[in-house]
């Protein structure tokens, strides 16, 4: 062990390369480098206990339905009641048995990048379907019923018909498949913890592309929520043909 650098002693601690027996001999080495690069490990290493830990804790609800006998559960989940502009996006989502991805958790509690990096690696090993609901559609219907609507939508899409659906604080009228409705569900499924990944990053993108044909409202950065730099634009600019005239200050601008 000790012809080796700290520098390498780094890449193998980073690459996983050191057996217990290796690294138990690397605490005895006397460079006080060796023993940071340990102490950096150890807690890393903690750290990946905890979210497999967290994991299989949000992989309850989705063995339960498998010990009675559900093969295909899909989760639900949406993005976008909230904003002034713009659909509502759901998404539904069915995992392999097999399936793990470390830190998988709310979409609401990952940074950007990590939502991004999570949606490219659910989309290639899971089986899911994307549902929207139109601006019009929310105004025409309400948000909560046009939340259902892309709800269902979401779960037309998906590849094989699910026999159970985990949904997130909801219940749909009409699906030939049993469900459950769980309030903070993408804190406690991580089957509706991906569907929220996959709802917010395809609502994200839409938004996004929204923003390129009005620039002044800066959908790319809000999302067509109601930030001071929104709320400018509409008093300045008026409404486009995505904002929601349903909701106040929309409606208030309206009519006024």
């Amino acid at each position: 062990m000790r012809e080796l650098t700290i520098k390498d002693i780094k890449y193998k601690l980073d690459s996983n390369q050191f057996s217990k027996s290796e690294r138990d001999l690397l605490r005895n080495d006397h460079r006080r480098g060796v023993h940071k690069l340990l102490k950096q490990y150890d807690v890393k290493q903690q750290r990946k206990i905890e979210l497999k830990n967290q994991y299989e804790q949000m992989l309850s609800m989705e063995n339960e339905a498998r010990t009675s006998g559900k093969v295909w559960i899909a989760g639900i989940d949406e993005a976008g009641r909230g904003p002034l502009a713009g659909p509502v996006v759901a998404a539904a989502v069915i995992l392999p048995a097999s399936f793990y991805l470390e830190g998988l958790n709310d979409s609401k509690q990952l940074s950007p990048l990590q939502r991004d990096q999570f949606f490219e690696k659910i989309k290639k090993q899971a089986d899911y379907g994307v549902g929207t609901a139109s601006n019009d559609e929310i105004d025409q219907w309400n948000i909560y019923q046009a939340t259902k609507l892309a709800m269902k939508r979401a779960v037309e899409q998906l590849p094989l018909a699910p026999d159970h659906l985990l949904i997130d604080a909801m219940t749909l009228e009409g699906m030939p498949c049993t469900q459950q409705s769980l309030v903070k569900g993408d804190q406690r499924s991580v089957s509706i913890a991906a569907a929220s990944i996959m709802a917010k990053v395809t609502r994200d993108r839409v938004m996004k592309t929204i923003g390129e044909q009005y620039p002044a409202y800066d959908f790319a950065s809000n999302q067509g929520y109601g930030t001071k730099h929104h709320l400018h634009a509409l008093t300045t600019y008026g409404h486009t043909p995505y904002h929601r005239k349903s909701f106040a200050p929309v409606k208030d601008l309206i009519y006024s």
